[in-house]
């Protein structure tokens, strides 16, 4: 019997990544398929190019998913919960984005991650902060781009 972090195991988590990727394929070309233009403007319009890169994702996850490589097995343990904390540090940082504003939500984000990767709650914060800096200084003053201030503290 094979276990899930055998062979088997291994095909089977290309096949659930080549599943999840069909999804998005048909899910990006449904929402580009509503995109209206008038034909005045461009003869192929501004949706051509959304449904063409659909249709390479979606040709692609088909031939991943009938024919996998060699991955590896899913992470265990701690590699997981490292794997998994990430992208929730991504979600939690976007949810607080607008009330904390820019600034505080990537100190958050930027230190946590630090912290996975084995940083020291000194320097994790201290690369937060410089991160969050750098980054606000150059979307706000080189790009000119909104940032949110934070709704919380009445910005």
């Amino acid at each position: 019997m094979t276990t899930s972090t055998g062979p088997l195991g291994a095909v089977r988590s290309d096949r659930v990544g080549a599943v999840v990727l069909f999804a998005l394929a048909v899910l990006y070309g449904l929402d580009a398929s509503r995109i209206s233009y008038s034909f005045s403007s461009d003869p192929l319009g501004p949706r051509v190019f959304p449904l063409i890169l659909a249709g390479v994702l979606a040709l692609l996850s088909l031939i991943y998913f009938f024919r996998p490589g060699g991955s590896e097995p899913w992470p265990q343990g701690r590699l997981l919960a490292s794997s998994i904390a990430i992208p929730g540090l991504v979600l939690v940082a976007t949810l607080l984005l607008e009330p904390l504003g820019f600034a505080l939500a990537i100190t958050l984000l930027v230190t946590g991650v630090g912290r996975i990767f084995g940083a020291s709650w000194r320097f994790a914060l201290i690369a937060g902060i410089v991160q969050a800096a750098l980054w606000f200084l150059l979307f706000r003053y080189l790009l000119e781009v909104y940032l949110p201030g934070g709704s919380i503290f009445g910005f």
